[in-house]
C-alpha cells in the first residue's frame, strides 16, 4: 500500500493537522478505514494492529491525529479528549482523502478502543449516518464517572476539560444518546477491565436501547479486559460491507 503523511487544514481553526494515509491498491475507489488512537498515543498508535487488515481486505487506512493524547504532556490537550476539534479534524481528513476521489463513500467504517473507543462512540452523535459501521471497545462514555474510578487519568481528564463539569459531559458518550442511536454501531467491551469498568458501556447501550428498542447499536461484552481483538473487530465491520438493510420477514 502506497503510504503517506497528509497535512490537512482545520475547517474548525485553520491549523494544519496531521494524518497517516495508506491507499489501497488498484483505481477502483475502495472502502475506507478510519482509526482512532487510544488515550495516551497519537497517529501511530495503530499501524501495527489495522495496517496487516487494511492490506488484507485492501481498503484505505486512514490514522488521524485528532490533536494528540489525552494527557498532560500533551500542551494542546484541550483541544483533544472529544472536543469539537478534534471531533471535525477526522472529518476533514476523511473529507481530504474522498477529494482524491478514490473512496467508495458508501463503506466509510470507523474503528477505536480505550480513549480511540471513547472518540468513536462521540463520531457516532456527532455525525451518526456519516459512517457505514462504527467499532468502538472499551471506551469510555462517562468522563466525570471515569474520573472518579480512576485515579491515575483523573488529572487528564480534568486538565482536557480546564476542570468544567459542563466540559466533562460535553465530551462524554452519553450525553449523545438520542444522536447516537441514528448511527450503526456495535459497543465492545470486556467483562474484566480493570481501567474501564464494563458498566460504562453496559449503562450507554441499556440507556439507548431503553428509549430506541430498533436502533443498531448493539453490544458484546467478551470475556477479557481492557483490549481490542482486531478479527473480531473486522468481522463486524465486514459484516456491514456493502450490506443492504432488509424489511422483516413475515410468517
Amino acid at each position: 500500500m502506497n503510504q503517506r503523511e497528509i497535512y490537512v487544514k482545520s475547517t474548525k481553526d485553520g491549523t494544519m493537522q496531521p494524518s497517516l494515509f495508506y491507499k489501497a491498491n488498484g483505481e477502483d475507489k475502495r472502502p475506507l478505514l478510519v482509526g482512532l488512537h487510544t488515550w495516551s498515543a497519537d497517529r501511530f498508535n495503530q499501524i501495527r494492529n489495522m495496517l496487516p487488515y487494511a492490506e488484507k481486505y485492501n481498503f484505505h487506512l486512514l490514522l488521524p491525529e485528532f490533536r494528540g493524547s489525552n494527557t498532560v504532556s500533551n500542551p494542546n490537550c484541550t483541544y483533544a479528549c472529544g472536543s469539537d476539534y478534534a471531533k471535525q479534524d477526522i472529518i476533514d481528513a476523511i473529507e481530504y482523502c474522498i477529494a482524491e476521489d478514490c473512496v467508495d463513500t458508501d463503506n466509510i467504517f470507523l474503528l477505536g478502543a480505550s480513549g480511540g473507543g471513547h472518540m468513536a462512540m462521540l463520531m457516532a452523535g456527532f455525525c451518526p449516518t456519516y459512517f457505514k459501521a462504527v467499532g468502538a471497545f472499551v471506551g469510555i462514555t462517562d468522563l466525570r464517572a471515569w474520573a472518579e474510578e480512576n485515579p491515575k487519568y483523573c488529572g487528564h481528564v480534568f486538565a482536557c476539560c480546564n476542570n468544567d463539569e459542563e466540559e466533562m459531559k460535553k465530551r462524554s458518550p452519553m450525553t449523545y444518546i438520542d444522536s447516537i442511536a441514528k448511527s450503526n454501531i456495535k459497543i465492545f467491551h470486556g467483562k474484566y477491565d480493570p481501567n474501564v469498568p464494563v458498566s460504562h458501556s453496559i449503562r450507554m447501550f441499556d440507556a439507548i436501547n431503553k428509549k430506541y428498542p430498533r436502533a443498531s447499536v448493539y453490544l458484546d461484552i467478551f470475556d477479557g479486559g481492557h483490549e481490542m481483538d482486531m478479527e473480531t473487530a473486522m468481522k463486524w465491520l465486514i459484516s456491514q460491507y456493502k450490506r443492504v438493510r432488509q424489511d422483516a420477514v413475515t410468517g
